[in-house]
């Protein structure tokens, strides 16, 4: 490595960690340019991204498609607040709403705020259209759950370190083990709303549950009269090898929730999508958000949703994930105990720390990051290439013959 870049890399690192809250852990390389599935370090080196923003890049870092959008609208007009209509909202809630099968789009900006939105419209829901007394809703969660870190989510997660110094937490939830349909049916009481669910977990380690899982939780949930919530942030916009994880089982939720490459990696972008019944409860002042519709997010989300359609990247993801699994299969080391995924989300569970694998894959030109301490996560761009992907099999494969 040149011995300057070497130094401004070092320089960078130790300016973050100086004046950034060190909420983070990340691995140590700057990257200052990005393009595809490739990302360029202040180091002068190039690295394969196989983490995407934890599916935030779907389609690929900078895309044309998108970046033109961007640009294009960031020369008309950015924000109007809801207070004024924008050309941008009708088009983009339409767009979203049929390619989901959905009646109505309440847009956000990051996925946390979209979880919130779902849970005030469950709870809303319960009490105005279900006849839940008031301020007795229970919204059924799953353990192992990632929804994001405000703090009425944190408070329903069952990872203790999440939770530690957050306290007090907001009542309300139920927590289920994920995978066990039966334990969701024995949850169930009057008063609940709604089941809040990823259909795969992705920060628990790429934990996939049992076939016919979501389709027997779907009828329980039809039964029961309890709405289902699908928290396809990370999961949705052809990661997994359908357009949505839910679509593996051919069950369609009734609320569903989006983020992450509903922006393309560009601009935080958003979206409970449901029917009018559910949606229709919010009234004028109840729920709202400055930048949530802004026409530069909708210009963003709207190419967003062209390039994942458009470019096949669903079905890109299912024929390269299926040839992925099966080369990663093909990697004997003591280490590894389990490989799992579907699509291009694939986790690689080890029997001790994952972290220094990612430094050495780090050393070797592929990025990615552990997760729950033994597993590590490969998910890189749906655009990526047949010949990157070998490539980046063969640097595992050095990585563990170490």
């Amino acid at each position: 490595m040149n011995s300057d870049l070497s130094t401004a890399t070092n320089e960078l690192i130790d300016l973050e960690d100086r004046w950034n809250a060190h909420n983070y852990h990340p691995l140590d390389v700057v990257v200052e340019r990005a393009s595809g599935a490739w990302v360029y370090g202040a180091d002068g080196r190039r690295y394969l991204d196989c983490l995407s923003a934890y599916s935030a890049l779907n389609q690929g870092h900078c895309h044309p498609r998108i970046v033109q959008a961007l640009q294009d609208q960031a020369e008309r007009v950015t924000l109007t607040s809801r207070a004024f209509r924008n050309d941008q909202l009708p088009r983009f809630a339409q767009e979203l709403a049929q390619l989901c099968g959905m009646e109505m789009v309440l847009p956000m900006n990051t996925g946390a705020e979209a979880v919130e939105t779902s849970l005030k419209a469950v709870r809303r829901w319960g009490y105005t259209v279900k006849g839940i007394p008031e301020g007795q809703a229970e919204i059924i969660v799953c353990e192992n759950n990632f929804h994001g870190r405000t703090t009425t989510i944190t408070g329903f997660s069952s990872e203790p370190y999440y939770r530690d110094g957050f306290g007090p937490f907001t009542p309300g939830f139920v927590t289920v083990p994920f995978g066990d349909a039966e334990a969701l049916r024995r949850a169930i009481t009057p008063r609940t709303c709604a089941f809040l669910f990823e259909p795969i977990q992705c920060e628990a380690g790429i934990l996939i549950p049992p076939d016919g899982y979501l389709k027997a939780a779907a009828a329980i949930c039809r039964d029961e009269r309890v709405l289902m919530v699908a928290d396809e942030i990370q999961t949705g916009l052809g990661r997994t090898g359908r357009f949505l994880a839910c679509d593996h089982e051919g069950v369609v939720p009734d609320v569903l929730i989006l983020g992450k490459a509903l922006s393309g990696g560009v601009y935080p972008v958003s979206a409970v999508v449901a029917s009018a019944e559910i949606l229709g409860v919010f009234r004028p002042g109840s729920h709202g958000s400055t930048y949530g519709g802004n026409p530069l997010a909708c210009a963003v989300a709207r190419a967003a949703l062209r390039v994942v359609v458009e470019e096949h990247l669903a079905e890109r993801s299912a024929e390269l994930g299926a040839w992925l699994l099966a080369e990663l299969g093909g990697i004997d080391h003591s280490h590894i105990r389990q490989i799992r995924g579907r699509g291009l989300l694939i986790g690689i569970e080890l029997s001790v720390p994952a972290r220094a694998y990612c430094e050495r894959l780090k050393d070797l030109g592929v990025l990615c990051k552990e997760t729950h301490e033994f597993v590590i996560r490969l998910a890189p761009p749906l655009v990526t290439s047949r010949e990157d992907l070998a490539w980046m099999v063969d640097q595992l494969r050095a990585a563990f013959a170490v």
